[in-house]
């Protein structure tokens, strides 16, 4: 007898995302776009609404919410320059502006409250390493953000209106682009290793079950922006070369 996890898996193989879906069997697919279309703005109680309906209530494009999707859905994936042509740099920069402000304000102040709580059994040392470490980590986040927000997307605006600045380019970004979702396993590590046993267990797989969470949508973050929004203003670049 197939079980419902068989199921699913099933259909991840065989279904593709396109904008004739229900925005209730996407969610079937792959829970964890629940957390994307909350980033799209895009909230429950949708009925038997389709992709195409969603994203024409919220001004979005069809091939940017399949982008997207499809990256947060099947491994590996890589999109053809076909739908990365039909796609909106805006709409991908929208999606990761609203995730900075998800990361940054929701899961890293969560996460901080939950270590502290966590962190209350041990001694003034313990604390102070752990605690010392996060704030390392959300810092290095902060600073990777604000330099996409600061100078990138700037830039793709530029592009998108026309222009074109002088002295830099896409390659460059991608070039330097840093995964920031490694620091995070040291974190995890920490807590699962090395933290005394007097710290509450239900409360430490909570927190080891956010870093893993996390770890995972921020990877996933990054190959958005390099599997997507690298190769997209790729083709600004070489349009404006014309």
């Amino acid at each position: 007898m197939t079980g419902y996890s068989d199921r699913i898996d099933m259909m991840r193989q065989e279904m593709t995302i396109t904008p004739s879906m229900k925005l209730a069997d996407l969610i079937e697919l792959n829970y964890k776009l629940l957390d994307v279309l909350s980033r799209l703005g895009i909230g429950l109680g949708f009925g038997e609404r389709t992709i195409a309906d969603a994203c024409e209530a919220h001004n979005i494009g069809k091939s940017s919410f399949v982008l997207i999707c499809n990256e947060y859905t099947f491994e590996g994936y890589v999109p053809s320059e076909e739908l990365l042509m039909s796609a909106n740099a805006s709409d991908i920069m929208n999606y990761l502006h609203n995730s900075h402000l998800s990361y940054m304000d929701g899961e890293m102040e969560r996460l901080r409250a939950s270590l502290a709580v966590l962190l209350q059994p041990t001694d003034a040392g313990q604390k102070r390493v752990v605690e010392n470490f996060f704030m390392e980590y959300r810092k290095e986040v902060k600073n990777h953000f604000d330099y996409e927000e600061n100078v990138v997307f700037p830039y793709v605006n530029a592009l998108m209106g026309g222009r074109r600045q002088a002295g830099y380019s896409i390659g460059q970004f991608e070039k330097n682009h840093s995964n920031i979702d490694e620091k995070l396993n040291d974190l995890k590590n920490i807590v699962m290793k090395y933290l005394p046993d007097i710290c509450d267990p239900v409360l430490r797989n909570d927190v080891l079950y956010h870093i893993f969470c996390l770890e995972d949508d921020l990877r996933h973050h990054t190959l958005i922006e390099d599997n997507v929004l690298v190769p997209l203003v790729g083709i600004l670049e070489r349009e404006r070369r014309k």
